[in-house]
C-alpha cells in the first residue's frame, strides 16, 4: 500500500499526533517509509521533535542487544568446550587402564576424536551465528544512518526549495 497523506499514516499507526510518537510506533513508521511518498515522509519526519535522540537511542539499544548476545554466546561456548575437555580427560584416564582390549582402546580413541569433531562443528556453528549477528547489526546501523541522512538531506532540500521561491 502506498501512503499519500498524513491521515492515512496516522490511521495505519493508530496515532492522533506525530508529537508524541512512541518508540515502537516510530520504528513502525520507519519500516513504512518505503511505502510513502518521499515528500510526505520528509514532512512527517520534520515534525518529530526528538528524531535525532530516537536514532541514537535505537542504535544504543541495538548495540547493547548485540553485546548481550555476544556475551551469552561466549559463555555458552565456554561451557560447551569445558564439558568436552572433561569428557576427554575421563577417556584419557580410561586409556591408562592396561586391562583394556585393543577394541576397547580403539572405541575410547574414537570417542575422543568425536569430541574434537563436535568442537569443530560447534565452532562452525558459532561463526555462522557471529556472521548473522554482525549482518543484523550492520543492517540496523545502516538503516538508522540512511534514515538519518534521508531526514537531514530532505530537510536541506526542503530548505533550499523554500529559499529559491
Amino acid at each position: 500500500m502506498t501512503y499519500k497523506s498524513e491521515d492515512e499514516l496516522k490511521k495505519a499507526l493508530e496515532v492522533s499526533s506525530w508529537r508524541n510518537l512512541s518508540r515502537d510506533k516510530m520504528i513502525r513508521f520507519a519500516a513504512m517509509m518505503p511505502d510513502m511518498d518521499r515528500e510526505l515522509a520528509l514532512k512527517i519526519v520534520g515534525q518529530f521533535p526528538e528524531f535525532k535522540r530516537f536514532a541514537l537511542d535505537a542504535l544504543d539499544v541495538i548495540e547493547k542487544g548485540h553485546e548481550s548476545a555476544l556475551a551469552h554466546n561466549q559463555r555458552s561456548q565456554e561451557i560447551f568446550y569445558q564439558g568436552n575437555r572433561e569428557i576427554r580427560a575421563i577417556f584419557e584416564r580410561q586409556l591408562e587402564n592396561d586391562d583394556l582390549t585393543w577394541e576397547q582402546k580403539k572405541f575410547i580413541i574414537e570417542q575422543i576424536m568425536e569430541t574434537g569433531k563436535r568442537e569443530f562443528e560447534k565452532d562452525s556453528e558459532n561463526k555462522r551465528f557471529l556472521d548473522a549477528m554482525f549482518g543484523k547489526l550492520a543492517a540496523a546501523g545502516a538503516a538508522a544512518v540512511v534514515l538519518g541522512v534521508a531526514v537531514l538531506g530532505g530537510k536541506a532540500l526542503v530548505q533550499r526549495g523554500g529559499d529559491s521561491e
